[in-house]
């Protein structure tokens, strides 16, 4: 946290605190927009969940190379006001009472485009502000601000959701995203322009492809937590479907609920570093992923009861695990790309680990629709369990420290 005193990576920390706040109150929000002031079906809501994410896969590769060419920070300005904007239209419209799932497919949409720009950029600007050398004190440090976040994001949010409804709780993360860009503007170290040749924009995509396909590690990495957000993606939205559709739980106890994976991801955080001294960054990498993964057949076995505290136990060791194993894979991909590729590979990564996503959430809507949403749940269950094999199955499974950029020149 020794970071916290230098100004600059403040104003990052305290940007990256509002946007984080919001959208984990976005994360909850949307979704119950849909099932609760709209009423959709199973499909509807995959969809919607689909268009979330779908930018990753129509423009996440030319926004790497175009955030190469630019000024990281302003990138993240302007995206967070496109976000706020964006966002701002729903609680009108339910104003207005003219909100259709249509708009909700829209705002996905935009939400979805800037956040790859700002997360490509965000990313991409830490090594910059940091340097090197501090890249995992950096990484740790600001999955602390994502982590309390969850904590209380989704309780704080359930409540203002269930007291204000859902479209008017999304004001406080059109403010996030505001407050974020108004942090961003007070960081006073400015970026230098790369100074290279002006390539055509497919050329310069085609770099960052060629780079991250040809690291070993790199397209291991991408597989493994492409696999892991693919069956989140089917899980999630067929969760929030099963507590508020058919087991008619209230938003401010599914709040609380998800806050589960917040205090979880606390632990991940503090056991994170002592967890790769004692079992090396490859090792930590792998269990992080496969310990949690069977927890996810608990969810099908979720009732109006006790048995809420099955969510809770899966929430908990779900985002310790996520927080241990972002942590470890982040800091090793920073580490390992040359500067003037780091918006290109990020957003590569992106490309192959948030593409699944969408199809993810299309192919859970139909399987809700289909086999039902507990039967969808098993379906997700068995294909986590299956993510961690791409680096168990690589030279990362016993590797005690992965390789940084000095050690492959």
């Amino acid at each position: 946290m020794s970071l916290l005193r230098e100004h600059d990576f403040r104003g990052l920390f305290l940007a990256d605190t509002a946007s984080q706040v919001g959208t984990q109150l976005l994360f909850l929000a949307l979704p119950l927009v849909a099932v609760t002031a709209l009423h959709v079906s199973p499909f509807e809501l995959g969809l919607l969940t689909a268009c979330e994410t779908l930018a990753f896969v129509v423009i996440g590769l030319p926004a790497g190379a175009i955030v190469d060419r630019r000024r990281k920070r302003m990138v993240m300005v302007v995206s967070d006001w496109a976000r706020a904007l964006a966002l701002a239209s729903v609680p009108l419209a339910w104003w207005l009472d003219v909100l259709t799932i249509y708009q909700l497919y829209a705002v996905a949409l935009v939400l979805g485009v800037f956040t790859v720009f700002f997360d490509a950029a965000y990313q991409s600007y830490l090594p910059h502000l940091v340097g090197r050398e501090r890249l995992v004190e950096g990484n740790s440090t600001l999955e602390i601000v994502r982590t309390v976040a969850q904590l209380g994001g989704p309780s704080v949010g359930g409540y203002l959701i269930q007291f204000l409804t859902a479209p008017f709780a999304l004001v406080i993360t059109v403010a996030g995203f505001a407050w974020s860009a108004l942090c961003l503007g007070t960081i006073r170290k400015r970026e230098t322009r790369q100074e290279r040749p002006r390539a055509h924009l497919g050329k310069e995509i085609g770099e960052g492809v060629r780079f991250v396909f040809g690291h070993p590690l790199l397209r291991r990495i991408a597989g493994c937590t492409g696999t892991a957000n693919l069956f989140s993606a089917i899980a999630h939205p067929m969760l929030l479907l099963l507590l508020a559709g058919e087991l008619d739980v209230g938003a401010g106890t599914i709040g609380l609920l998800m806050a589960a994976g917040g205090l979880g991801g606390i632990v991940g955080a503090v056991l994170n570093a002592r967890l790769a001294r004692w079992l090396g960054q490859g090792p930590t990498m792998w269990l992080a992923i496969a310990i949690p993964a069977p927890l996810t057949f608990l969810l099908p076995w979720v009732q109006a009861d006790w048995r809420l505290g099955l969510v809770v136990g899966y929430e908990f060791f779900a985002g310790a695990g996520v927080v241990v194993y972002n942590v470890t894979q982040l800091s090793f991909r920073q580490a390992a790309t040359p500067e003037e590729l780091l918006g290109r590979m990020n957003a590569t990564m992106r490309f192959l680990v948030w593409g699944t996503m969408p199809l993810g959430g299309v192919l859970g809507g139909v399987l809700g629709e289909v086999i039902g949403i507990r039967n969808t749940l098993v379906v997700a269950g068995v294909g986590a369990c299956l993510a961690f094999l791409w680096v168990f199955s690589s030279p990362m499974r016993t590797m005690r420290e992965l390789p940084v950029l000095e050690d492959r020149q």
